[in-house]
């Protein structure tokens, strides 16, 4: 199902029956993505006394808790609300939901003991385009970081001038493949984060980051819209189903 849609000055063909998905699943599995020091998620039927709340167990339907931490479990979508003192929410900042955005991949550079993605490598990539999303896949890329466990890893990250310069370039959301685009242990001076919120100056409540999605091989370097979907939690992030479409025209 080919579709044309008027997007700013520009009419772009997209092939709405061909979604190409770049969100992590969520799975009550130590083999789940982690990060950040925590415990595997947990999807569990209730239980009162005797009665499971599972058809296998006899009950009439399945009705399970889910424990989990949107930061740490799979991918997800934060607001500025991640890192300010006034409490900020992702359903209320989010109000659009399709961008054009360009899929980039990046070899993250040795610098000293850390791996980082640096302004250099973003301008190469980047160049003169605009676009509102950039959705980084950091190399090597393999299914493996479907499971990943992070936690005490040193992952590589956005060196500060990295997100400025995105900034610049008018991004209001950045997607990418690992647990954060800071360092994992930096004193909590979340550099990256900051500027990209513009915490300085005036807020960037309508800018997003979306971490730990996982974009396949299979899917090119390039033009794509983007619709950014969120579970509608009243949070300074929620779990999220980033989908792309190509650009045929």
């Amino acid at each position: 199902m080919i579709a044309t849609i008027q997007y700013n000055s520009r009419k772009l063909q997209i092939d709405l029956s061909k979604p190409l998905d770049i969100s992590m699943p969520i799975i009550s599995s130590k083999k789940n993505v982690n990060a950040w020091y925590i415990d595997e998620p947990k999807i569990e039927p209730i239980k009162d006394a005797e009665w499971i709340a599972s058809v296998s167990e006899g009950a009439s339907v399945n009705f399970n808790n889910i424990y989990f931490n949107p930061h740490a479990h799979g991918t997800h979508t934060e607001c500025a609300g991640h890192i300010t003192e006034k409490v900020y929410s992702i359903n209320q900042n989010l109000k659009t939901f399709f961008f054009l955005a360009e899929v980039i991949t990046v070899a993250p550079e040795n610098d000293n003991e850390d791996k980082i993605i640096s302004k250099k490598q973003l301008q190469f990539a980047i160049g003169n385009k605009k676009r509102d999303a950039i959705i980084l896949r950091t190399i090597p890329n393999t299914r493996e970081k479907l499971s990943r466990q992070y936690s005490h890893t040193n992952w590589p990250y956005l060196k500060e001038d990295a997100v400025k310069f995105m900034v610049s370039k008018g991004v209001k959301h950045l997607l990418i493949d690992l647990p954060s685009i800071d360092k994992e242990k930096d004193g909590g001076e979340l550099l990256g984060h900051n500027a990209f919120w513009n915490t300085k100056g005036k807020l960037r409540l309508d800018a997003t980051i979306t971490e730990l999605i996982y974009v396949s091989n299979k899917i090119e370097d390039g033009e794509y819209f983007l619709n950014l979907q969120i579970a509608p939690f009243e949070n300074d992030a929620s779990p999220s189903k980033p989908i792309l479409y190509k650009v045929i025209s």
